[in-house]
């Protein structure tokens, strides 16, 4: 419950969706005082979701809102199941793996996302998602009408529409996580590919490695611990270093709360969008750089 899980929790029970539980372990850091907005002053050493309950509930009387002191790894399978729909922020990797394991199982859609300073992103897990979306009607030309000068060309009514129905199939973020670079195919692939994806490999490797992210308290130290975590993790890929400068140092430190707002309206959006199974969802990642001013919807995973 830091600046993004904030924006996601507003937008939802904004959205009157009928309960959401909000679950951290964590107590309130001077740092979450920048981007966490449902956190009133003076909570500093209380448990992030217990304080964020009181100012979130006042957003939807409506809605059943819950906080939860309890730790994400340590709950067991059955936690999950009970609802609709899990989003995920500042998990490590092998949580999110694990709960994203469990919610494609049992038919949970299943949410992550972050944000690291100018960068964000979301990604999402629907499993088979079965929606509908509005697409306007197109008349049938009558039989035995030839197509001619005198003839009058049926016109397309906008207002006129219909219910279309449709399936996408969604892989787990393991396999999003592990996409084979080498080939012909993923070489061209590649070229397309929002550098935001690699960027996420070595911050999430950065979470592991040090069960933290980077701090700007720790700018230098941390800079040159990225640059070789890029290093190993592009080899690993086996990708060229060239996919990420070495300038995205500068611009991956601490949550930036205008960042956070544009992930988290997403988020939110297509969280609404699969519990509610109208239009299309974003399959399956959605990256936002703060410094373009763009967002990119990408599709990896297996061929």
């Amino acid at each position: 419950m830091k600046g993004l899980g904030a924006e996601v929790a507003k937008n939802l029970i904004l959205a009157g969706v009928k309960g959401l539980t909000m679950l951290d372990h964590q107590q309130v850091s001077q740092e979450d005082t920048r981007a966490q907005f449902l956190i009133p002053g003076g909570s500093l050493g209380r448990n992030r979701a217990e304080a964020s309950l009181e100012r979130a509930q006042n957003l939807n009387p409506m809605v059943d809102v819950k906080a939860d002191a309890g730790n994400v790894d340590t709950k067991p399978e059955e936690f999950f199941t009970q609802f609709d729909a899990v989003c995920l922020t500042c998990c490590s990797r092998d949580v999110m793996v694990k709960v994203n394991h469990i919610c494609h199982k049992n038919s949970v859609k299943f949410f992550a996302g972050d944000v690291f300073g100018y960068h964000g992103y979301m990604f999402a897990d629907l499993g088979d998602h079965d929606f509908v979306e509005e697409k306007t009607k197109v008349p049938k030309a009558s039989p035995g009408v030839e197509d001619g000068p005198d003839t009058k060309k049926a016109r397309v009514d906008p207002s006129e529409t219909t219910m279309v129905k449709k399936r996408l199939v969604f892989c787990p973020l393991k396999e999003a996580l592990s996409v084979d670079w080498s080939g012909e195919k993923a070489a061209a692939a590649l070229k397309r590919t929002a550098p935001d994806y690699f960027l996420l490999q070595v911050l999430l490797k950065f979470r592991t490695d040090n069960g933290r992210d980077p701090s700007p308290q720790s700018y230098a130290e941390d800079s040159k611990l990225l640059l070789q975590i890029r290093t190993d993790v592009l080899e690993a890929l086996g990708v060229g270093a060239e996919v990420l400068p070495d300038d995205f140092v500068s611009y991956c430190f601490s949550e930036m709360a205008p960042v956070c707002a544009v992930v988290g309206g997403i988020l939110g959006q297509e969280v609404v969008k699969a519990l509610s199974q109208r239009d299309p969802p974003h399959n399956n990642f959605f990256f936002f750089d703060g410094i373009k001013g763009s967002g990119t919807v990408e599709c990896l995973g297996p061929p």
